[in-house]
């Protein structure tokens, strides 16, 4: 009996010497490591997070610019649409139109709009199209009716109309151009304003069944 109780004895007193020369655990140093390691991570993290927040801000600022620059830059009809036939007057009708008359204004106060019909960049294009042909590029004049400004841009306040030759209408040919099919008697024509900045400007007429006179409201 006594000899059990001394081996477990001795093996006890060797456990706990074991256990006491085992020094390992987690120093000063690696526990600064550690702290410097999470530190890092979260700057890292935080950084990401603060530049994606700052692009989809300055993404939704663009884009609330951008539709603010098109609804700003946008045209509108003043008055009725004015045409003219080839009516010699005295009651005898015409068969064809031959001139159309736009008056427009700058829409809501917005970005000035170009009206320069011989500028090849950052100009305001016009196309027509009936049942039968499509003209791409018009060719177009303008008579100012309220000028502000000694320049060929609109601005708010001024007020332009825009003549279309029916009888010369292709701007994209040298010679004068007419349509390749008359606009005659109860027809109906769209004529598209695209500005180089902002909505574009739809205007659809139908003709009078009788041209009794060289000019027709077409409202």
């Amino acid at each position: 009996m006594h000899k059990l109780i001394a081996r477990t004895h001795d093996r006890l007193a060797k456990s706990f010497a074991c256990l006491y020369k085992d020094e390992r655990g987690i120093t000063g140093l690696e526990t600064a490591i550690i702290l410097i390691a999470f530190v890092v991570v979260a700057a890292v993290f935080s950084f990401t997070v603060l530049s994606t927040g700052v692009f989809s801000a300055e993404r939704g600022k663009e884009t609330i610019l951008a539709g603010l620059q098109k609804a700003r830059g946008s045209m509108e009809m003043r008055g009725s649409v004015i045409a003219k036939t080839d009516s010699a007057g005295g009651g005898a009708p015409g068969t064809k139109l031959t001139e159309v008359r736009l008056v427009v204004a700058n829409a809501a106060g917005g970005e000035p709009i170009p009206l320069d019909p011989l500028a090849t960049v950052n100009t305001t294009t016009i196309s027509y199209s009936d049942d039968s042909q499509t003209v791409r590029k018009v060719k177009y004049t303008v008579h100012w009716l309220v000028e502000e400004t000694a320049d060929d841009l609109m601005y708010p306040g001024e007020v332009a109309e825009i003549v279309l030759d029916l009888a010369d209408i292709n701007a994209e040919t040298a010679a004068a151009t007419a349509l390749e099919n008359p606009l005659g008697t109860n027809k109906l024509f769209t004529i598209e304003v695209r500005p180089p900045a902002g909505g574009v400007m739809l205007v659809q007429r139908r003709t009078p069944p009788s041209l009794t006179g060289p000019v027709v409201d077409l409202f």
